[in-house]
This record gives structure tokens, C-alpha cells and sequence, in this order.
């Protein structure tokens, strides 16, 4: 008997305890399985989303190897408008402006690298169309608007082709010891084994630089 007391007695307390906290816990459940099935729906989603985006990004290279430019404006759109928090937004992008180079589409150009800077999710993908819009900048003579896309902090990666371009709009406004330091500082930055070291080294001679340092 005293064995089936005590039984009775925890079988009453789990009773109580159920009562008390039985449908804080059942919450508690339910909130974890949505939380899963939402975790789960939304990569299922994610994947969808990055697969129909990279299916667009094709299209815009096929349109672009076809010389087709405007197929590739309306590829570049589609992609931009339903997909921008992928990755293949900017690098469709990208290639929609070399595409706008070779057709002599300067504004069609400058409206895509201004896309991904205002709306890149990536740093580097962001300096890449800095660097090139000042570039397009700096021809068309536009140099404090160019100098404004090379200033502040950028990606290690690509700190010294952001100082070069630099050096390069510094020069076209007859800075010269400001160009000087950006090629230097570009020099230094950028890998001995990188081809564009050489070009670098040029133009820092051009204008009376000191031999540049190699970097370790």
C-alpha cells in the first residue's frame, strides 16, 4: 500500500504541475515547430529564389555573347527587379555594363553600376562598380564625382585598384603628389605577382615617382 500511496502521490503532483504548466509548454512547442517550419519553407524559398535568378544571369551572358543588347537590358531588369538580394543581381549587372562598353552605351553603362553600388549586397562587388564608374567619370572629366567613389574604406582585396584609379583622376587634376602617394600606396597594396604592377609603375614614373618598394 505505502508503494501505491507514493505512486499516487507523484501521479497527483505531475497532475498539478501539468495544470500549472502544461500550456506554457504546449506554446512552447508550437512555437519551436512553426520556427522550424518557417526555417525550413524559407531555405526551400531561398533555394527557388537562387535558382530561377541564376537561370536569368545565363540568359543575360547568352544575350550578351549574342550581342543582343536589348535582350540583355530586359534580362538585367528581370533579375534586378525580382531577384536584388542575390548575388547574380549585381553580377548581372556587371556584365550588362561591359555589354553597354562594347555598344557604346555609356548612360545604359553608368545606370548599372550605379544599381549595384545603391543596391550590391557584397563590398566587393559594390568597389568593383565604384571603380569602374570612376573611371567613366574621370573621362568624361567629371573628376570631384569620381574622386567621392574612390574615397573610404574598401575590401583589402581591392584597396590598391581603388588607389590606383585614384592616382589616375589625381592626375587628371594635376595633384601630383597626391597621385604620387595613391600609386605608391596602390603599389603597395597589390601582390608582386599582379600583372597590373608594371602599368602601376609607369604612370608613378610619368610624373617624376621614386622606384616603387616591392611588397613582402
Amino acid at each position: 500500500m505505502a508503494y501505491d500511496h507514493t505512486e499516487q502521490e507523484q501521479l497527483d503532483a505531475l497532475k498539478a504541475w501539468w495544470k500549472q504548466y502544461g500550456n506554457l509548454i504546449t506554446w512552447l512547442l508550437i512555437a519551436v515547430l512553426s520556427a522550424f517550419s518557417v526555417w525550413k519553407a524559407w531555405g526551400i524559398y531561398q533555394a527557388k529564389q537562387s535558382g530561377q535568378a541564376s537561370m536569368l544571369y545565363e540568359e543575360v551572358q547568352k544575350a550578351v555573347q549574342d550581342k543582343d543588347q536589348a535582350k540583355v537590358l530586359r534580362a538585367v531588369t528581370d533579375v534586378e527587379e525580382k531577384f536584388a538580394h542575390t548575388d547574380y543581381a549585381q553580377m548581372a549587372a556587371l556584365v550588362a555594363v561591359k555589354s553597354a562598353f562594347e555598344a557604346n552605351d555609356v548612360k545604359t553603362a553608368k545606370v548599372q553600376l550605379n544599381w549595384v553600388i545603391e543596391h550590391g549586397k557584397t563590398a566587393e562587388f559594390k568597389a568593383i562598380a565604384k571603380i569602374r564608374l570612376a573611371g567613366i567619370l574621370l573621362d568624361e572629366k567629371a573628376y570631384d564625382e569620381a574622386l567621392k567613389l574612390v574615397e573610404g574604406e574598401f575590401p583589402a582585396a581591392i584597396a590598391g585598384d581603388v588607389a590606383d584609379r585614384k592616382g589616375d583622376i589625381l592626375v587628371a587634376q594635376n595633384k601630383l603628389d597626391e597621385a604620387r602617394a595613391s600609386y605608391q600606396l596602390a603599389l603597395d597594396k597589390i601582390s608582386d605577382k599582379n600583372p597590373s604592377r608594371q602599368l602601376i609603375q609607369l604612370k608613378l614614373d610619368a610624373i617624376g615617382g621614386a622606384p616603387a618598394k616591392l611588397t613582402k
